[in-house]
């Protein structure tokens, strides 16, 4: 009994004995994964899974293909496809997944006259901004051209405006600036439903730098915000305010046009406004196998389409799980899979409606069939005013204008139509040429989809690219 008895003592120490260790072990172990838990919180994803970029051009015989494998995070397809809308690329055909922790894209991308993108420095910026180095910083600030600053920031100052539209705004706009000798170096302007919104950069006249007496400031504020109001006493009707943050040029536009509701157009808009060819169909359905809101969108295709899309479905809380991008000739279809960020559907008639006209309203937002005036010139205070000026005199209306400096040189793009909305004749263009081309290089572009009659009354125009660098390596030459 007793040799029984110390047998047990001893079997219970060993359990004993094992037993602390195993504790010990799992204290451990507990310490190590708690320890995994903080250096994976405080390091950045992209440092333990950083993005795979490939830009493959043998896989396609007619495009490249640029491949994006990252670690998913809020926002990244809107950050991808602004990166490569700002380099000016034609998306014609993308595969979207980021179901789970992974996002895997596949996008087929030509240049502005369909060819492959061959440039050695084009293809080491995608790879540099779209890989471990580029996402490591806030992708927004990959494009400083392309971005809303602060109040003042570096040799600008960003403003902001928005109010109701009409003949000659913007001519009457850039005047108090001119007036009070603030130099615009890069401007946004979109119209929409009888809204107008811009986005400027100034900076002062003589020094050239970012603009803070806030005595200054205030005065054109106030001027600016009495030229929006027009006749009308009601502050709401304009805004005018300086802009903080770091925000794309475009989103930025899309963000202030809805907050400002131009979806809800009140049947304002004319057939000017919405051309029958640009009308989308878009439809909101529900995927109850896989618990997604499926929304199609088939459309005339254009430029940046897709980055107006994602952009509003992204600043309306959507989130993209997966898309499937295609171009047929003229036109487009786009298929996208999403849900809300709280996770659920879109369940009731009245939000499938509400995505359905904002959707519509970002496609129409950046459409303008018609005319297109580029003008190169040197850069100097009160350009803009002078230009718009020349316009609003010759019965000119603004749809759309963007305003670029390069160096020395002022490029301003302006698509314009005559103050009833109609298209410009011949007659003006060539009253305008006159009044303009002694000081100013001007090219006229007519939209493609202008009709054949159209096309031969304005034959002797000259139909140029659109972009900024055709026109201004023929100012230089």
């Amino acid at each position: 009994m007793k040799a029984k008895h110390g047998s047990l003592k001893v079997n219970l120490k060993k359990k004993k004995k094992k037993k602390k260790k195993q504790s010990c072990i799992n204290l451990r172990v507990s310490f190590f994964k708690i320890l995994v838990a903080i250096i994976l919180k405080i390091l950045p994803k992209n440092t333990i899974n950083p993005p795979r970029v490939s830009v493959d051009n043998t896989s396609c015989s007619d495009c490249t293909v640029v491949k994006v494998d990252s670690v998913n995070k809020p926002g990244i397809l809107l950050e991808v496809v602004q990166i490569l809308t700002d380099l000016d690329f034609i998306i014609t055909k993308a595969y979207v997944s980021s179901d789970g922790g992974w996002f895997m894209d596949v996008f087929h991308v030509t240049d502005q006259q369909g060819k492959k993108i061959t440039d050695v420095k084009t293809i080491d910026y995608i790879e540099r901004v779209l890989g471990p180095k580029g996402h490591t910083t806030d992708g927004m600030k990959n494009c400083p051209g392309k971005r809303v600053g602060v109040h003042s920031f570096g040799n600008h100052t960003a403003i902001e405006l928005i109010g109701r539209d009409r003949p000659g705004l913007l001519s009457e706009i850039s005047a108090v600036l001119a007036n009070l000798h603030f130099n615009v170096t890069v401007a946004e302007v979109w119209t929409h439903n009888r809204r107008i919104a811009c986005v400027l950069y100034v900076n002062d006249d003589i020094t050239s730098g970012a603009v803070d007496d806030p005595n200054r400031l205030s005065i054109m504020e106030e001027q600016l915000k009495h030229i929006l109001r027009g006749c009308e006493d009601d502050d709401n009707v304009a805004r005018t305010s300086f802009s903080m943050g770091f925000t794309h040029i475009d989103r930025r536009l899309h963000q202030m046009l809805f907050a400002d509701r131009d979806y809800e157009g009140g049947g304002v808009t004319t057939e000017v406004d919405y051309p029958p060819s640009f009308k989308p169909k878009i439809t909101v359905e529900r995927c109850e196998e896989k618990g997604y809101s499926v929304v199609t969108v088939r459309c005339k295709d254009r430029a940046k389409l897709m980055f107006d899309i994602v952009c509003t479905l992204t600043d309306m809380q959507y989130v993209v799980f997966h898309a499937n991008i295609s171009s047929n000739g003229p036109h487009a279809s786009q298929e996208y899979f999403i849900r809300h960020m709280d996770g659920c559907t879109l369940d009731t008639e009245g939000e499938k409606e509400r995505v359905v006209k904002c959707l519509e309203a970002a496609i129409h937002r950046r459409v303008s069939e018609g005319l297109s005036l580029e003008l190169c010139a040197k850069d100097r205070c009160g350009l803009l005013s002078e230009v718009t000026r020349i316009l609003r005199e010759n019965g000119l209306s603004v749809r759309r204008a963007g305003v670029s400096t390069v160096g020395e040189k002022a490029v301003n793009v302006f698509y314009v139509r005559d103050a009833y909305g109609n298209p410009v004749d011949a007659k003006t263009i060539e009253a305008l040429r006159k009044e303009i081309g002694h000081t100013m290089m001007l090219n006229v572009k007519k939209d493609p989809a202008s009709t054949k009659a159209a096309e031969a009354e304005t034959s002797g125009w000259a139909k140029t690219s659109f972009f900024f660098g055709n026109l201004l390596e023929k100012f230089l030459a």
